[in-house]
């Protein structure tokens, strides 16, 4: 499905069934240097579960026009015009990592928009290591082999897919390598300096859950607690043997916390 924002294109799946704007729609927001394709599973359940769905690809990414926002606020600002323009009043948002920094900052800036948040793989600050910043800033590997190594559990390293002769690594390096130059690195670095989580947390009015990794490296489970604490009724979820990715790790398990929020 094709939508416009600001008069350049979006792309976003809605999970293998029509979209139907009458429907509660639930938007699904990727991490920084991925795209919409990590939502498979959980898009195509609740497009068949009485949810519309679009997973979208944030601008310059997957299949959506560009360049990349550079900041949180942009991003967020960017999805309260997706919702405008696929003609919802409100939507519930599902944001992994960066996406959901952007959920979270839609959520309290456009309140009147999103019915309700699910932030995976979320922390109250998000720091990137310098050498993945100048790796990104350079257009190197490195990077990219750095974020699948911190990005995935210790388990999914060696073996245990859910999904037969899927090899979650080589996947996710060759979703990251074809990024256009200077996209990892815009991701990243909004990331970095994004400090408002904590106090945008405390303006959150509609009903919110956590999803995180016990093993998570990049944002780990217990650097969530404090974000949960200041919105109001936030539940979280636990997974266990899950690092970062876990609509992919875990994905049935991650589609049933989503399940009671969304």
């Amino acid at each position: 499905m094709k939508l416009t924002v600001d008069g350049r294109a979006v792309f976003a799946t809605t999970g293998g069934a029509a979209f139907d704007p009458a429907r509660p729609t639930v938007v699904f927001l990727h991490g920084a240097g991925f795209d919409r394709t990590v939502w498979r599973l959980q898009s195509r359940w609740f497009a068949h579960h009485g949810r519309s769905v679009l997973a979208v690809d944030f601008p310059g990414h997957g299949w959506s026009d560009g360049p990349a926002l550079a900041g949180i606020a942009a991003m967020a600002d960017w999805v309260a015009k997706v919702i405008e323009a696929a003609g919802l009043e409100t939507a519930a948002l599902v944001g992994h990592s960066m996406g959901a920094l952007v959920a979270l900052d839609a959520a309290a800036r456009h309140a009147g928009k999103v019915r309700a948040l699910a932030l995976c793989g979320v922390a109250t600050e998000m720091p990137v290591h310098p050498e993945m910043l100048e790796s990104a800033s350079a257009g190197t590997l490195k990077v990219q082999q750095l974020m699948t190594f911190w990005g995935l559990g210790n388990a999914l390293h060696k073996g245990g897919m859910v999904s037969p002769g899927l090899w979650l690594r080589a996947e996710s390096l060759a979703i990251l390598s074809a990024n256009k130059p200077g996209v990892i690195h815009t991701d990243l670095a909004a990331c970095n300096v994004y400090k408002d989580a904590l106090a945008r947390a405390g303006e959150v009015k509609c009903p919110t859950a956590l999803v995180l990794g016990d093993s998570d490296l990049m944002t780990p489970a217990a650097k969530a607690k404090a974000l949960a604490a200041a919105i109001p009724g936030a539940r979280i979820t636990v997974i266990a043997d899950c690092g970062h990715f876990m609509m992919v790790e875990r994905p049935d398990e991650t589609l049933e916390a989503l399940k009671a929020c969304v």
